[in-house]
């Protein structure tokens, strides 16, 4: 288990804040008719111009710096002439490498009036991270964070997805321990100490869990169809409880 010292943690804090900068401006590019290609040459310009490295652009071979995946989409949706339109669900998921270490969130955005049944799974899915933070302290087990928000997803009628989690993440983009969102049967379930950094992304479907990736090899959907909504923060555990450190300030 990799502990970073609050050293580390400061770098961390500052790769993070760039890419929560980025998502927050964001917000007012994502509107009918621009392409996800377009925002994804916005945020890499952002990411170059605030001092950091696209931490996505070629990793795995993947071909962009940010996934940008839309209403079945799940994760992974590589940016395209594919055009936004008027009640689109757009989950953007953004990684910065800075000084050595990385930074990654999501989210998920509405765009113009969206029905009420996506308003619900895009609140829903960001509680249900806020549910996994509030668990992430020392002295409590990875699983915890699990049961947090699998417990709150399905307790509102939705479903967690199940073949992609949360991670560590420091001087690797992903470092162990892998952070399910939902409690899997498996022995290892270790215990959160302070100086912990984890990346929690509850990827929340409005009908069943399944996914599958489609033939560009990147891009997971709902099985059935269904909608998707997607958050992420990177937190530090302290001795004083969870941090998040992708905040704009």
């Amino acid at each position: 288990m990799i502990l970073r010292t609050k050293e580390e943690i400061e770098i961390m804090r500052q790769a993070n804040r760039i890419v929560a900068c980025i998502l927050d401006e964001l917000a007012a590019l994502i509107e009918p008719g621009i392409t996800t290609r377009e925002l994804d040459r916005f945020m890499e310009e952002r990411i170059r111009a605030l001092g950091g490295q696209p931490a996505f652009l070629g990793y795995r071979g993947y071909p962009a710096s940010s996934c940008i995946s839309i209403n079945e989409q799940v994760v992974h949706g590589i940016p395209g002439s594919r055009r936004i339109r008027e009640g689109d669900l757009v989950s953007v998921d953004l990684g910065v490498l800075y000084k050595g270490y990385y930074g990654d969130a999501a989210r998920t955005y509405g765009v113009g009036k969206i029905s009420q049944k996506a308003q619900k799974l895009i609140r829903v899915t960001e509680e249900a991270l806020y549910k996994g933070i509030e668990t992430a302290r020392a002295g409590n087990r990875l699983f915890d964070i699990s049961r947090a928000i699998q417990s709150w997803v399905e307790s509102n009628g939705f479903s967690v997805v199940r073949d992609f989690v949360g991670h560590g993440i420091g001087k690797n983009l992903h470092e162990d321990p892998q952070v399910p969102n939902y409690v899997p049967r498996s022995p290892y379930n270790p215990l959160l100490e302070a100086g912990m950094v984890l990346a929690l992304e509850p990827m929340v479907n409005a009908g069943d869990h399944r996914v599958k990736v489609l033939p560009d090899g990147w891009t997971a959907v709902t099985v059935d169809g269904s909608l998707s909504a997607h958050f992420e923060h990177t937190i530090a555990i302290t001795e004083d409880g969870p941090e998040i450190l992708t905040v704009c300030n």
